[in-house]
């Protein structure tokens, strides 16, 4: 088990219901492993630039499909802006936008709808990744 407490995922949608299936999905806990997960949900670009310089997030879900802030855009630019940015798993619409979350750095992709199977299975991938990697 994790000494982190909580792991901290910052989940942006401009659509309510989209961070609702996503945060249903994921639950409280992804694994045993694992340390119990607290959403953020945001909805604008600016708060998830203002969150994340902030820092102490572990994951980051961005909605590809989000107005007018797309996730793939703004994946690029935190990937660009922050050191030692989080791993990020982008929610996209069409399996031919793979190419855009490959352009984007994004660590994993996860198609619409939510996929209750494939969402949290990524998600504890990448957690797990980022927690082992804070823990040396």
């Amino acid at each position: 088990m994790s000494d982190q407490t909580t792991a901290k995922v910052l989940l942006y949608s401009d659509d309510r219901t989209v961070r609702e299936q996503v945060r249903l999905t994921l639950g409280s806990r992804l694994a045993d492993d694992l340390p119990e997960i607290e959403v953020i949900e945001v909805a604008t670009q600016p708060v998830v630039l203002q969150v994340m310089d902030a820092g102490g997030i572990d994951l980051v879900i961005l909605d590809g499909e989000a107005v007018p802030a797309g996730g793939f855009g703004l994946a690029h630019q935190l990937k660009d802006e922050i050191a030692d940015c989080p791993p990020v798993l982008l929610l996209v619409a069409r399996v031919a936008d793979a190419w855009l979350a490959t352009w984007s750095r994004a660590e994993g992709v996860s198609s619409y709808p939510v996929d209750p199977v494939r969402l949290p299975a990524l998600a504890t991938d990448l957690l797990r990744a980022r927690l082992a990697v804070k823990a040396e």
